[in-house]
Parts: structure tokens; sequence; C-alpha cells
């Protein structure tokens, strides 16, 4: 059974599965002509065709547990119905990229709101790698879906693109990788080494200080790997969605279980970084999302990890959904006169939330 949510919310955005009263909205905007302005060929011919394609989204649904979305955006105490899509199972296993948002609500960046979501959760709850086409002079949809986290991996047609017509630019989210008790190869050992200490010179609270030496963290990411050794921790990198081949390491976390019985069923997130010259583009959600399949897929109910007060992660991993369930006021020492709060976050895997005991 899926696990894909039929809601999903953004600072801005309800996004929820469709329901029957989403037909007319479907419809109107798969009929407007303004919205088709880079591919006027795909336009619905009727209304009568739109409202098929409709039945088509709820089947998807119902056959596969997840699918394209309607967007609402909040207006005051109420939403209003703005757009749709998301992500639906097409060749090969491919995860498809799709939306289309009223002309009034262009503009306003609630495509790349709502792509970053789609993207994440497709990382976390489905099976097949999320893919997006967009003709190389539709500027915005390509630009969208590189901030949603994808990378060009070259072109091809797109279903019922023109005979003759150039071909689309196809991007790709990143390939994921877990890796356990083997540890690390020498090739991916020194990128993740390479990418912490940038990490650390960029000022990204990762455990270390700029002044810290390469020396330092190499100790560290040992320390990590006979973890990984011992069975106890498990690392989840991100290649870097740009590059083709085999690509450098652009994230990176781990889970480490404590070995008390009695804590099994949760794990702590350590050093989850991502490459600072490609911040902007949905890496850190793309890693918590593979991050948060790992781990459920090893039997996790309960995350918790920890993070360095006074650099606004915390709202990071608010819309991550983990909640602040304690704080020790000056716990991190930073240098001399500089000290922060450590502050411990916590999630349920199962999507319930954590709740606080009072008193």
């Amino acid at each position: 059974m899926s696990t894909y949510p039929r809601e999903l919310t953004t600072e801005r955005l309800v996004i929820r599965a469709p329901v029957d009263r989403d037909r007319a909205l479907w419809v109107r905007l798969h009929r407007d002509p303004t919205l088709y302005r880079h591919a006027p060929w795909a336009l619905a011919p009727s209304d009568a065709a739109a409202g098929e394609l409709f039945d088509q989204v709820r089947a998807h649904w119902d056959e596969h547990g997840f699918g394209y979305h309607v967007v609402e955006r909040r207006v005051e105490k109420t939403t209003e119905p703005i757009g749709v899509g998301g992500l639906r199972s097409e060749r090969g296993g491919e995860l498809n990229l799709y939306y289309r948002f009223s002309g009034a609500a262009q503009g306003e960046g609630y495509a790349r709101e709502a792509s970053r979501a789609w993207v994440a959760a497709g990382v976390e709850h489905l099976d097949g790698t999320v893919t997006a086409v967009a003709k190389e002079h539709n500027v915005a949809s390509v630009r969208t879906a590189l901030t949603a986290g994808l990378g060009r991996a070259g072109t091809r047609l797109a279903d019922g693109d023109p005979v003759g017509d150039a071909p689309s630019v196809l991007l790709r989210a990143p390939r994921i990788e877990v890796h356990g008790e083997n540890g690390f190869g020498a090739a991916l050992r020194a990128d993740v080494l390479d990418l912490w200490c940038r990490v650390t010179a960029a000022g990204g609270a990762v455990g270390f200080v700029p002044t810290d030496t390469r020396a330092d963290h190499a100790a560290a990411l040992e320390a990590h790997e006979q973890q990984m050794r011992d069975g106890r921790a498990t690392a989840v990198v991100v290649r870097d969605p740009d590059a083709p081949g085999d690509p450098t390491v652009a994230a990176v976390g781990w889970w480490v279980r404590d070995p008390a019985a009695l804590l099994a069923h949760r794990r702590t997130a350590y050093r989850v970084m991502t490459d600072p010259d490609k911040r902007g583009r949905n890496l850190g959600r793309i890693l918590m999302a593979a991050m948060h399949r790992a781990a459920r897929a090893d039997g996790v109910e309960i995350a918790t990890l920890t993070v360095r007060g006074g650099l606004g992660l915390e709202r990071f991993y608010e819309r991550c959904g983990y909640r602040e369930v304690g704080r020790i006021e000056g716990g991190i020492r930073v240098a001399p006169g500089d000290d922060r709060d450590d502050i411990l976050m916590a999630r349920r895997l199962c999507g319930e939330p954590v709740e606080l005991s009072e008193g």
C-alpha cells in the first residue's frame, strides 16, 4: 500500500488529492489556450476530452495510491484553487512531474513551491525516478525543475510532440545511494570528505568550525565508517543531479542507532549536509526524504536530530515534519563568547505528530 500523502502543505499552499468538485477546475485549466503557449498542440480539444483526462487522474489515484493533486493557496482563513499537478507513473518506472496553474497565479513562485514538495514526496514514498520534460524555450519550466532538485539529463521527444519538432529537455532527480556495513569505497570516501570540509568552510553546522583541519574531519568520517561496519549506522548519499557518469556527492547524512534495545525503533540523524554551491536546489529536502525512506525501510518509527541554534535550521526541519521537543540554552560553544542553543527535534515516520506532555 502506498504511503504517498494525499495532502501536502507548504508555506503558502495546500496540495490535496482531487475530488469530484475539481472537475470544472481541471477542464478550465486544460481548455485555456493562454496556458499552452509553449505547446499549443497539447491543449485539450474539447471540454469532454479534458473531462476524460480528469477521470484518468482519479483512476490513477485509485490504482496506484498517488497521482496529480489540486493546488490551493491560503487566503486568510480559507483556500483558493489555483492549479493542478504532481507525479504520475510513466514509461520505465519514471515519475512524471507535471503542473498547470491559472494565469492569475503565475509569476508568484507557486509552481516552484509545489514542485519542490512533489519531488521530495516522490523520493520518500515512491519507487521510480522523478523526471520532467520541457521545451528549452520554456525557460520558466526548466528553471522550476532545476530548483526542485532535478538535473539536465539530455533531450527526448515528449509524448504528443509534433513530428519534426525539436526534442524537449529531459530533467531527472539525483541518484540516491544507501551505504551500510560495507562502508565507503576510496573514491566515495574522498568525495564525502571533500563535501564535509567545504560545508564546514561555508559555515555549516556539521560538527566543526572553519578553523578545524581536514585531518579532524577525516577522523570523524572514520568514526562514522566504523559505526557503519559495526551495523550501528547507515549513510544516505545524494549524487550530483547535474553530472553525468558517476557524479560526485551533492548531499550526505547518517542515521545512527542507539545500542539500547529499548530504543531500537528510533534513529538519530547526524552530519546532514548539502553542497554549498548548490543551495536553492532542494537538495536538503531530497536528502531528508531519502533518509526517511531508508529509515522506514529499516523499521524505524521515530527520527530525532539536534540542530545548532542561531542559524534558522529548525525552520527547515519543521518543513520536513519535525517538531522541537527540547532545548538546552547555550548548550553548544562555537567559540569563546559564542554559545548557541542545542535544539532537539523529532518526527514520527508514520506521519502522526509528536505529542509533548504538559507539566
